[in-house]
């Protein structure tokens, strides 16, 4: 599998995103054919200058959704476009992951589950489910290039959801994010070799770099982990490519070798209390 990740510094203008995201797959060339292009969490809506949900578009149609399908279209590569506001029934919207296949066909669409409600130190309070409605279901693709599952950001905090994922044997997780500069600098490599070396997955990670226009500041160091835990390939800083070629046909070996995911077990928990 040929995998490229981008990563972006997106500002509050859609358009102006939009156009960067063509201005760099203009640079991959033939490279993209058949690849595995990952963009960035709130690609192209970022920021707070209007609300999360005051974008939505319905699912299926939307206008910027049928911009980005004919983008993966162009450049005939599976596009995951992480994340587009999608109308919840609630009036917030969903934070949706797009995947996109070569032919501009909406291959999978995935709705955060887990929403970031926190204080983390660096002058700004998140509260993210004010506007975002939670996802309850989990997605995992069969392509013609691997088996993809997808996951959004904060949901690499969440072990059980990655064993889900492993349970059904896929090749590849996708995380777009927009990690902060704290929890970045403090957690972000820590946790996707984690999550790559408990499931001898890929984890294939774009985030969002530098200061955006509302003040926030993101961590960038978009990576490649491949399933024994090694960086393949990452970005510190800046925009652009972050770019390898995935020995897919390694997971079978390694499961083989050390196989995990068929030892784990669920033992039952019996509290003690010492007699006083």
């Amino acid at each position: 599998m040929k995998c490229h990740l981008l990563q972006l510094t997106s500002q509050h203008s859609p358009q102006y995103n939009f156009s960067r995201i063509q201005q760099y797959l203009q640079q991959l060339g033939s490279d993209s054919h058949n690849a595995l292009v990952v963009l960035p969490e709130a690609c192209l809506h970022f920021g707070q200058g209007s609300r999360w949900n005051q974008q939505a578009e319905p699912c299926n149609g939307g206008y910027w959704q049928l911009q980005l399908a004919q983008l993966a279209q162009t450049h005939h590569c599976y596009l995951v476009a992480g994340t587009l506001p999608v109308s919840a029934e609630d009036g917030r919207a969903y934070a949706s992951s797009w995947l996109f296949g070569p032919n501009g066909q909406g291959l999978a669409r995935y709705d955060k589950v887990h929403l970031f409600d926190a204080e983390v130190n660096d002058g700004s309070r998140y509260q993210e489910s004010r506007d975002t409605h939670p996802g309850q279901y989990l997605r995992v693709i069969d392509t013609a290039i691997g088996r993809i599952g997808m996951a959004v950001c904060y949901d690499v905090r969440f072990p059980l959801l990655f064993q889900q994922l492993a349970a059904e044997q896929v090749d590849v997780v996708v995380l777009p994010s927009a990690f902060t500069a704290t929890t970045g600098a403090a957690h972000w490599q820590t946790l996707l070799r984690a999550r790559a070396i408990e499931n001898q997955i890929f984890m294939v990670a774009a985030n969002q770099w530098g200061c955006h226009g509302d003040g926030r500041q993101t961590w960038g160091q978009s990576m490649i982990v491949d399933p024994w835990g090694q960086i393949v390939a990452q970005l510190p800083q800046g925009e652009g490519w972050v770019s390898a070629e995935l020995p897919l046909q390694d997971i079978a070996q390694l499961r083989i070798d050390m196989p995990v995911l068929h030892h784990r077990r669920v033992a039952t928990v019996e509290r003690i209390k010492e007699d006083s």
